[in-house]
């Protein structure tokens, strides 16, 4: 072997930074990717309100209904959006966990 780097070294093509446009980087991926991924998790989401008897204009109303009780009530509904996410956080956070988890690439 005439190169002097060691066997397992990195090439220089291997270190070469990928250049992402700043749209991809924003976006994590290329436009079309992101929104095939969108629109497929909307559809997932939107199947399970559905199947739940929710429908969308119920969560706009849910949500403006919730912004006018914020307005009425002062700083008492301050810890109603807490409460809400608090029981948002018992779901999101342990998904969110297990899906880092299972990203994590090994260092090496």
């Amino acid at each position: 072997m005439s190169d002097d780097r060691h066997p397992f070294a990195p090439r220089p093509a291997d270190l070469a930074p990928t250049r992402a446009s700043d749209l991809e980087r924003f976006l994590g991926g290329s436009p079309a990717v992101v929104l095939a991924r969108l629109a497929f998790l909307s559809l997932l989401v939107g199947f399970f309100l559905v199947w739940l008897d929710i429908r969308p204009m119920e969560v706009l109303w849910g949500v403006r209904h919730l912004f006018e009780r914020f307005w009425a009530a002062g700083f008492d509904a301050v810890r109603e959006v807490g409460s809400y996410v608090a029981a948002g956080a018992v779901l999101v956070l342990p998904v969110w966990l297990i899906l880092r988890l299972f990203n994590m690439k090994p260092r090496g």
